[in-house]
């Protein structure tokens, strides 16, 4: 059976594992390298370093949640707070689950999780990203509740 729960200091190296599994596979993608020199890349870098997930649990305006099946932890999600009181907003800044682990709803329990504590602190909207040809994702938010709002459209220079 599929679950959440908050990530603590004890899963500091299966959420390493599952970071890492997370990059390469964004990494590989379309768009997926330069979408990684930005706060996503940012945020992984802050969960593999030393005390990383421990800085994470410590920063009021995030959530990391693990999702488990049988008690296995297979995924990893971590949510933000934007903005202040009425004009905040949350972000989805990551949603993984290992592949063996798909289709059996341990991502849409951790987009849930995460959309609940963003609620219940005042955002007033949640975004959320998908790389260009993600449809296994694009699909998961929009089951979600999702709607594209903005696609932003890149042009290489070099």
């Amino acid at each position: 059976m599929e679950s959440t729960r908050p990530a603590t200091a004890q899963d500091a190296a299966r959420c390493g594992e599952l970071c890492r599994e997370a990059v390469a596979g964004v990494e590989a993608a379309r768009g997926g390298a330069l979408w990684m020199r930005g706060a996503p890349g940012q945020l992984a870098e802050a969960l593999l370093a030393p005390g990383g997930l421990d800085r994470l649990l410590a920063d009021g305006a995030r959530r990391v949640v693990v999702g488990t099946v049988d008690g296995a932890v297979v995924g990893l999600g971590v949510g933000r707070v934007e903005g202040r009181a009425e004009t905040a907003w949350g972000v989805i800044e990551g949603c993984y689950v290992e592949p063996g682990a798909r289709g059996v709803g341990v991502g849409s329990a951790l987009v849930e999780d995460l959309v609940a504590w963003l609620a219940a602190r005042g955002c007033r909207g949640v975004d959320a990203s998908a790389l260009p040809g993600d449809r296994t994702t694009k699909s998961l938010l929009e089951a979600s509740g999702f709607k594209a709002r903005l696609i932003t459209l890149h042009r290489p220079l070099s």
